[in-house]
C-alpha cells in the first residue's frame, strides 16, 4: 500500500482528489493539509511515501515544502500537482528536488499512475512541459532579486521588505531598480508580469 500525504488548500479539489485517489486499491491517503507550512510535521508523523503537494499554498509554497521535504525527510518524496504549467515554474521544482511535476488539468488516471511512478523511484514530468522548460530562458535576476521581487509582488511596501530581509531601504529600492532593469520592464508592476509569466516568481 503507498501511503500518500495531500497538501491542496482548496476543500473542494482537496476532497475530489482523495476521493480520485481512494479508489485506487493500492493507494491510500494518510493525511490530507491546506498549508505548506504543516506539511514537514505532517509527514514526519504520518510518514507517506509519496507527497502531492500544490505549488501555490499559505504559510509556505509547494516549492519550498518540497525542498524541506528533500532535505529533512528524503523517503517521502514529492509530486507536484499545479496549474501553474511555466517552463520556469518547472526548473524552480526540479531544483527543488521534486520528483515528479503533474499539471491539474491532466487525465485523473494519470495522477494515479503518476504516485505509483514516484514511490517506485521514478521521475514523471509532463511531456510538453518538460519540452517548454528544456528550451526556455534561465531567470537573469540573483536569488537576492527574486526574494525582493517576490514580496514586492505580494503589495509588500519596500520599507516591509527591507524589515522582512534585514537590509537598508536604499538597498531595497536598488535591487528593484536593477530588476526592472534586467528584464526590460516599464516598471516595477511590469517587471512582476514578466517574471510571473516566465515562471521566475509564484
Amino acid at each position: 500500500m503507498i501511503r500518500i500525504l495531500l497538501a491542496e488548500d482548496m476543500h473542494m479539489v482537496r476532497g475530489a482528489l482523495v476521493a480520485l485517489l481512494d479508489l485506487e486499491e493500492d493507494l491510500t491517503v494518510v493525511s490530507e493539509l491546506e498549508r505548506g507550512d504543516e506539511i514537514l510535521s505532517a509527514a514526519r508523523e504520518h510518514r507517506p511515501d509519496v507527497a502531492i503537494i500544490d505549488i501555490d499554498l499559505p504559510g509556505l509554497d509547494g516549492l519550498s515544502a518540497a525542498e524541506l521535504l528533500h532535505e529533512r525527510l528524503p523517503e517521502c518524496r514529492a509530486l507536484i500537482l499545479t496549474s501553474l504549467g511555466r517552463p520556469g515554474t518547472l526548473r524552480r521544482a526540479m531544483s527543488a528536488h521534486v520528483a515528479g511535476f503533474l499539471l491539474k488539468d491532466a487525465p485523473p488516471t494519470e495522477l494515479a499512475h503518476a504516485v505509483r511512478r514516484v514511490a517506485a523511484g521514478q521521475r514523471v514530468v509532463d511531456p510538453q512541459l518538460a519540452l517548454a522548460a528544456w528550451g526556455g530562458a534561465e531567470s537573469p535576476l540573483t536569488t537576492r532579486e527574486t526574494e525582493v521581487l517576490q514580496l514586492a509582488a505580494q503589495g509588500t511596501e519596500p520599507q516591509e521588505i527591507a524589515a522582512h530581509l534585514r537590509l537598508s531601504v536604499g538597498t531595497v529600492r536598488n535591487y528593484l531598480t536593477t530588476t526592472v532593469t534586467k528584464l526590460n520592464a516599464r516598471n516595477r508592476v511590469d517587471a512582476i508580469r514578466i517574471a510571473r509569466e516566465s515562471g521566475w516568481l509564484l
